[in-house]
């Protein structure tokens, strides 16, 4: 377990990495002067060449560009993301600032789609009832096809404007949060449901249910208790990919609901070539999905015991502890 954790927290470390070098890459190489950008369309012209020098010196834009990556980097080890081109605040600071409105509708996004999803799936492959049955497994493609900006102007549209249930922008109270998090739980809840779906169907087929038909369990039983139970790794898994995508797709719910959070401040530091502020955001993004994902393969052999012991087999056989990933757990449940 201690080499399985160390050979994790490596990865980690590298996923990290790739991130804040993949997007230090891409700022720089954008076209366009971030200090003309930081001034405004008129700020440049009214400096003189001295001044405009001295702004680049402030923000250290006038070093090398290897020299700014490797400075930047150093801040990162020692935990600090650097100061804001914009308003000249910690971007620590910035990201405490936001953080909170954006986790809100992220973790009641993602929780109303696990449950929503889980509930379409289950009730899709237990039911007699035909009809009901071919309308749930309808429903998840179609929640995919649809796009989460055309959902939220829908949802303004009609529990905003025709229907004033709930506000249309701002942080205002609960009653805020949940156009914002129905539209990020609609695509979530779709691909939970398909996939648990195929989970679900897989699992019922297999002997072991039959096994516990034949020992005189009942058909609820049989379904959440013993299909369920394995037929929802890969589910696990997607969920714990799902909480970058949520995270990714609150940029634009926050953009359409004129929500102060992290999906703003990323348009916002974006626009402005506010690197600091950008790279933090990123290094932050990519910290919760590493963490989440560790947290993933955690939970694996809670669901399934066999687990551990097909993939520790493997693992000491090669004197490999990359095997200890998602892909080698699931295939550990498959031919454990």
């Amino acid at each position: 377990m201690a080499r399985y954790l160390a050979a994790r927290l490596l990865q980690a470390v590298g996923v990290l990495w790739a991130a804040f070098t993949v997007t230090f890459a891409v700022l720089y190489a954008l076209p366009g002067d971030a200090v003309a950008m930081l001034l405004g369309p008129n700020g440049e012209n009214d400096l003189t060449p001295e001044q405009l020098q001295a702004v680049r010196e402030q923000h250290g834009l006038d070093r090398p560009l290897p020299e700014q990556y490797l400075d930047r980097l150093a801040g990162l080890v020692r935990g600090d993301l650097g100061t804001s081109y914009v308003d000249g605040r910690p971007v620590r600071d910035l990201l405490a600032e936001v953080l909170p409105h954006t986790l809100q509708i992220a973790g009641l996004g993602l929780l109303l789609g696990l449950l929503t999803g889980a509930t379409v799936a289950v009730v899709a492959t237990w039911t007699r009832v035909a009809w009901l049955g071919r309308l749930l497994t309808a429903l998840p493609p179609l929640g995919v096809a649809v796009p989460s900006f055309w959902l939220g102007l829908m949802l303004l549209q009609l529990f905003s404007f025709a229907l004033p249930v709930f506000p249309a922008m701002g942080n205002q109270g609960w009653r805020s949060l949940v156009l914002p998090a129905v539209t990020l739980a609609v695509p979530a809840a779709a691909t939970v449901a398909q996939l648990l779906n195929k989970g679900l169907e897989s699992a019922l087929r297999q002997p072991y249910v039959e096994t516990a038909r034949a020992k005189g369990a009942g058909r609820t039983r049989v379904h959440l208790r013993h299909a369920l139970r394995n037929g929802s790794l890969p589910t696990v898994t997607l969920a714990g990919l799902m909480v970058g995508g949520v995270l990714g797709g609150a940029v634009v719910t926050e953009t359409v609901f004129s929500r102060a959070g992290l999906g703003r401040l990323t348009v916002a530091a974006v626009a402005s070539r506010d690197v600091p502020t950008v790279l933090g955001v990123v290094v932050l993004a990519a910290t919760v999905y590493v963490l989440v994902n560790l947290a993933v393969d955690l939970v694996y052999p809670l669901l399934d015991p066999r687990v551990v012991g097909a993939v520790r087999r493997r693992a000491t056989a090669r004197g490999d502890a990359s095997a200890f990933t998602p892909s080698a757990l699931r295939e550990g449940a498959t031919h454990g």
